[in-house]
């Protein structure tokens, strides 16, 4: 079963969304919307120390050091990973809470299904 289909299968929003955090989440949701910036969160995200050095990127990724620049510029400018310079090399984390509205949004009340709501 495809990702798509579970979140559509399982998922029902509690409240509606406001406009600003329609915004908010849509800007998100559009930075996570490639597989480079998917996998570079998800590495991220598992990361053993919590972050993970700019340099190591390129050959894991097999891309370029300047795509990679530009993945990691979008992740940041969208609030979901923070980067923390350390003498030559950039350091990212995720943004504590970052991804919490993507996941209430899709997943709070997956439990209920959609005549109880």
């Amino acid at each position: 079963m495809f990702l798509v289909d579970e979140i559509e299968a399982c998922c029902v929003l509690t409240t509606p969304l406001d406009e600003d955090e329609a915004d908010r989440l849509a800007h998100q949701l559009k930075a996570l919307a490639d597989p480079v910036r998917l996998r570079i969160v998800s590495m991220v995200a598992t990361s053993n120390t919590g972050d993970v050095c700019a340099c190591d990127f390129p050959s894991i990724l097999d891309r370029s050091q300047p795509t990679i620049s530009h993945h990691l510029r979008q992740l940041v400018t969208a609030g979901i990973l923070e980067r923390e310079q350390r003498g030559k090399w950039a350091w990212f984390s995720l943004v504590p809470g970052a991804l919490d509205g993507i996941r209430a949004a899709l997943g709070e009340g997956a439990d209920r299904s959609p005549a109880d709501a």
